[in-house]
This record gives C-alpha cells, structure tokens and sequence, in this order.
C-alpha cells in the first residue's frame, strides 16, 4: 500500500499503536518486529481487542481486509510518520546531547505551551521508532512539536533528522554518554553534530549555549544561531544566581526560581527561556512555565522520607553527568551525606578507567558514606564499600540500616534500577 492510502486510514484512525497490551478502540496496530518478538503473530489479538486495523509485513498473517500488508512494517511506521509531519502545520524543534535531553524537553514545551499548541516526545521515546511515534501524535491544531532525539552511534541522528526534518534545533552539551557506540570523545561530537549538519544545509535556525566552546566552534559564522550565555554580551544574557538545592537564575530584571535541583541543570532551564523568547513568550510567563515544572520519573526528585532528605536521580548516568551531580552534592548543606553509586552503562573499553575515576573523585569529596553498586564498581580500587548486585547491597542496609537523620543522592544507569533503594531506607 501506498503511504498516502495508508495516511488517508491514519487521519480516520489517528492513533498507533505498537503493543497488544496497549491497544485502544480504534487505533492501527503496526506489527513491529523484534529480536525476540514478530508483531505479525500478534495481529489477530490487536484487532479482537480493539484496533481498526492490523499493519503487517508477511502475507500469510493477512486473514481478512482490516490487514494492510506492507513490505516493512517499521520502514512504512517512519515513512508514515514523515509524510504525517508534512501534512501538518506544525513546526519541528528537535533536540539532541548526552545529557539533560528529556528534562531541556519538558521545560521547553511547558514554556511554549504557555502560548502555542504544543506536543513534546513522551517520556524518551527518542529513538527510531519512539521519533515516528511523536511525529504521529502531531494534532492539527498543533503548532509547534518539540521532539528529542536518542543516538547511541554514528548516522543515527541523521537518520533521526531526514524523519523529522526539524525546522529548529538545540543540543544540550557534548558527554561522556554511549562511549561504547560512538568509539570516543569526539565520536560523540560528530555523532550529535549531525543536528547541527542537517540544520545547517537546510538552512535552519539553531539554539546554542554560548558558553560551551565545542558548539560555538561548530557553528562558527553560522548566521542562524540564537544562543545564551553567562558572560559573552552578543547573546542573550541569562545569570546563573545559585543552586542550594534548587536552580536560580535571572533574565533581564526577572528571577527564577526552579524546582530543579543542581546546577547542571541552569543550561536546561536558560535554553527553555531562550527559546521562550525567541517565540516572543512574555518573560513573566516562561518563569512560571520553568518554576511550576516538577520533575518525575527518577529524574532529580527530592523526597523526604523517614527524617531523610533524598535526591533520586536514578533514572540514568554517565560519566559527566555522574560527575556533574556529585560534584553538587559535595556543595549542598548536609551534615550526614550518603551517596548511592551505581553502574554506568554502553562504556564499552573504557568502563574500567571511567568507574575507578569516579570511585577517585568520591574519595575525595565532602561525602561521608559511599556504596557502589555493580560488577564495573566492585572491580576499583580504593576503601570506598562496594557491593557487586543490588541483592547485595540490600541485605547490607537491611542489616544496617541508615541511622541519622542523611542527605542522599542515588545515581546511576537505567538498568540499575536504584529506585530500589528507596524500599530500604
């Protein structure tokens, strides 16, 4: 089937949907494929469940003429998906980088949304089938999309860009994030780059945060780019006031206050206030937008619990950003600090150095008890107390539980899931 025969179904049943467990009246199930799974097999149950109709890519699944058979069921979801984001009005602002992508994401759509219809990538679905899956989720009273985009190699953001085809773009910073994929440093610059290389030949105005030299150096004399900076006065000046615990920062005559914790996270808020005025947002209402924004999902949340004061920040971590949020911890006010560690993942050949030198830094910060968690942990060097599995660590604070009233910071991959820890203390 041609893609705008398959459109015309999409504008009557405008929901898609990928899982059977997810499925809802009338949706179009795509019977994607994975290493484990064929989505032809799960046709059938989509459509007695609910769905329209039942896209699949192998001919003997197709029982009656609610099955569209296309040759790709993925290739037609992100051809789809494109031909979805030209049909609409919509402009397209995407963003990339090794950290702060999701949290930059929802400060800068609460901004927009103070004056425009806005919709934002759900939660980190930033891949090549999460990006379609935004794109598709695009209203036709929508006027601005703000979609993030995940790489963890080479191509891939280009890949994402020729979907999208953004008309905006930001990068949030250069990281030591996927380091396995990208082979190195500036693996990863050039990886992200390809935001910048798209926008470039298209002509397209890009966001900066001028105080970080790597992207003023990729721009260069670019004439499009829109940047903040603390210091250089040929860009929007945003002042970094403090962060003890929470982000505060001024634009022109007005103060922020942000319910963000650390002070990694002043670029995420000061890129949402850019943007916010160069979509002539008044000042007054991207400070409420940024002040009234609470983060979730293991991502910088302070809880209170049991006389504890908890940061979780769970939700993922990599060198520089484990860095980033200790380095804040050792500069808040508390008199018993506790951090939590956990592995960090897709380092490749370089987990053994990175590991030993964040177990380095612990040693020499302002932080009365560490546990490291993880197999990459357990092998490093130093006093610190480490603990191979989480089981481990488990029954170690069953069996010694946190006494005095803490400050604590748990941190570490997706895949470690410390939220965990939350049950033990």
């Amino acid at each position: 089937m041609e893609i705008a025969q398959l459109h015309q179904h999409f504008l009557e049943y405008p929901v898609v949907c990928t899982d059977t467990r997810k499925i809802t009246n009338n949706c179009i199930f795509f019977a994607l494929k994975g290493d484990n799974f064929n989505g032809n097999s799960y046709a059938s149950e989509a459509l007695n469940k609910g769905a329209s109709l039942a896209v699949i890519d192998e001919k003997e699944y197709a029982l009656s003429d609610r099955y569209i058979l296309v040759e790709d069921v993925l290739r037609s979801l992100q051809q789809l998906a494109t031909f979805h984001r030209n049909y609409s009005k919509a402009k397209i602002i995407s963003l990339t980088g090794s950290n702060g992508k999701t949290t930059t994401k929802e400060l800068i759509n609460a901004v927009l949304s103070k004056k425009y219809n806005t919709i934002a990538t759900k939660g980190n679905l930033n891949n090549h089938i999460g990006v379609p899956l935004t794109l598709l989720s695009i209203q036709p009273d929508t006027e601005l999309a703000v979609v993030e985009m995940g790489a963890n190699h080479l191509k891939e953001i280009e890949f994402l860009c020729s979907l999208a085809q953004p008309d905006f773009g930001y990068i949030t910073n250069f990281g030591k994030a996927h380091l396995e994929g990208f082979g190195s440093e500036q693996g990863i610059i050039k990886g992200k780059s390809e935001l910048y290389d798209y926008l470039i030949y298209n002509g397209k105005p890009i966001f900066i945060n001028a105080d970080d030299p790597v992207q003023v150096d990729k721009l260069g004399d670019y004439i499009k780019k829109y940047g903040f900076s603390t210091e250089n006065h040929e860009y929007y000046q945003i002042e970094f006031l403090d962060a003890n615990p929470f982000v505060r920062l001024k634009a022109e005559d007005i103060e922020i206050e942000s319910q963000l914790i650390g002070s990694y996270n002043f670029t995420n808020c000061a890129a949402a206030v850019l943007m916010g005025k160069y979509f002539n947002i008044p000042l007054a209402d991207i400070k409420s937008a940024i002040e009234n924004y609470v983060p979730d999902n293991n991502r910088s949340q302070i809880i209170e619990k049991n006389g504890h004061r908890i940061i979780l920040d769970a939700y993922n971590a990599n060198p520089t950003s484990m860095k980033a949020a200790l380095e804040n911890f050792n500069q808040m006010n508390g008199k018993n600090k506790v951090a939590f560690l956990g592995d960090m993942f897709e380092l490749g050949e370089t987990a053994a150095e990175e590991h030993q030198s964040i177990a380095n830094l612990v040693s020499n910060l302002n932080i009365q008890h560490t546990f490291l968690t993880g197999e990459n942990f357990a092998r490093s060097n130093g006093s610190i107390e480490k603990f191979e599995s989480f089981d481990l660590l488990s029954a170690f604070l069953k069996e010694n539980p946190l006494q005095e009233e803490s400050l604590v910071l748990i941190k570490g991959s997706r895949g470690m899931a410390l939220e965990r820890i939350l049950d033990l203390i």
